[in-house]
């Protein structure tokens, strides 16, 4: 395997990413009860954006771009804070916090973190940043799906699975992940699963979208946020995290207040825009339609993201 998050940390893709798993953990931390966080292709928990992701520069057009926001909507000003603390009060951002260092820094002392990583080296990193200080963090070195089907179901009878893997040849890992899901959702039907994914063309997700309603879960909801016309193949022009079984308001946070503004935000064509879409609804309810970002100054048009000055460079 050849991909390495460490030249995509802070980009596009884990804005989102990121904005909702804090969502998703402080609604299910609401309750008393322990709970499980299990990730699946867990990464290295932290990277320093001089490194390798000074290479691709991905970070200026996530992070980068938010990073001092003022009007920030408060699960993005939540997310910018958990960012700050990793970087020495936030005056400059020089370091990204994984979804593991995330999870680490806002689960509660009942809770566990079960972390999966396959490759040896980043393992090990994970270990040395998390595990060697926190005792309720767990590396496994190895499949991160086949966890799905040895750790689950969990002790604590509450959990969140974080399903993120690398999507070096995407059909295949979307036949992976609904495999995965389905020996996962036997041993564990009432458990909280959030899958990214990538968004390079709509239409090559919609069948995938489709598995994922149809597996047998009481709800499936899909947050996307693109910042430019989701037409090209060749590179990444948003990114989605689809949550099966979702804690009650997600969809109603997300929809009315932090994804629009995002889309706002994080807009590089007039293409940009967001979903908040029900794969499966327990409940009768009308979905989020798809939105583009309005122009400001003349209602129904696109936006045309203003230029931005660069961030300082990491230190």
């Amino acid at each position: 395997m050849n991909y390495r998050h460490s030249f995509h940390a802070g980009n596009i893709g884990d804005v989102l990413k990121h904005v909702a798993l804090l969502e998703l953990l402080r609604l299910l931390t609401a309750k008393d009860g322990a709970l499980l966080y299990l990730d699946t292709h867990a990464g290295a928990g932290g990277y320093d954006l001089g490194g390798d992701a000074a290479r691709t520069d991905e970070w200026r057009q996530g992070v980068g771009r938010l990073w001092g926001a003022s009007s920030a909507p408060p699960a993005v000003a939540r997310w910018l804070a958990a960012v700050a603390a990793w970087n020495e009060g936030g005056k400059v951002v020089h370091r990204y916090p994984g979804s593991p260092g995330l999870a680490a820094d806002h689960l509660r002392g009942q809770d566990r973190l079960l972390l999966c990583e396959a490759q040896p080296a980043v393992a090990e990193a994970l270990r040395r940043r998390l595990a060697g200080h926190d005792r309720r963090v767990q590396v496994v070195e190895g499949d991160g799906y086949h966890a799905l089907k040895a750790h689950l179901p969990p002790p604590e009878r509450r959990g969140l699975v974080l399903v993120d893997p690398p999507y070096e040849a995407q059909q295949a890992e979307f036949d992976a992940i609904i495999a995965a899901l389905r020996e996962g959702l036997r041993r564990f039907p009432t458990g909280v699963y959030a899958i990214w994914y990538p968004i390079k063309q709509a239409s090559a997700v919609a069948h995938f979208l489709r598995q994922l309603g149809d597996l047998p879960v009481k709800s499936a909801l899909t947050l996307e946020l693109w910042v430019r016309a989701t037409d090209s193949p060749l590179r990444m022009n948003g990114s989605g995290l689809a949550v099966l079984n979702p804690p009650w308001k997600l969809d109603q946070e997300a929809a009315s207040s932090w994804l629009p503004w995002l889309a706002r935000e994080l807009a590089q064509d007039r293409g940009a825009g967001w979903r908040c879409h029900w794969l499966r609804r327990e409940a009768a309810a009308q979905p989020a339609k798809p939105e583009q970002v309005p122009d400001r100054g003349r209602p129904g048009a696109a936006r045309r993201p203003a230029p931005r000055s660069r961030p300082r460079p990491p230190r």
